[in-house]
């Protein structure tokens, strides 16, 4: 695996880790929904995650992501048109969808450290 895409996975890695630590505990959506500031910090976050994605599509486009295509879509539909994107939509993306990234980020990383050794 190139130098790059292992820097650009270690950037979704760590916002994936933020959104975690911004996301009230235990998860209560209605808590998340009245706090702008952490809905704009996940937000932003979400936005790094898809600009990374979108880097390492360039170089890798067969990377072994679910859904590494609507990532990048997200982000753009975040940026863009941020008026259409609702709170329950980021919620959903926070509580359920981002886990699964990060498995998937932990275990690519873990296959190229093996391939290196």
């Amino acid at each position: 695996m190139q130098e790059e895409i292992k820097v650009w996975l270690e950037d979704i890695e760590k916002a994936i880790a933020e959104i975690e630590t911004f996301l009230p505990n235990p998860r209560n959506f209605f808590e998340f929904e009245k706090d702008l500031k952490t809905i704009r910090a996940v937000q932003r976050n979400i936005e790094i995650i898809g600009e990374a994605m979108s880097r390492i599509l360039k170089i890798e486009p067969n990377i072994l992501i679910s859904d590494s295509r609507k990532i990048v879509d997200t982000r753009n539909r975040i940026v863009h048109g941020y008026d259409s994107v609702s709170d329950d939509v980021i919620w959903l993306i926070a509580t359920k969808y981002l886990p699964i990234l990060d498995k998937e980020i932990k275990t690519l990383k873990s296959q190229a450290d093996e391939d290196v050794v």
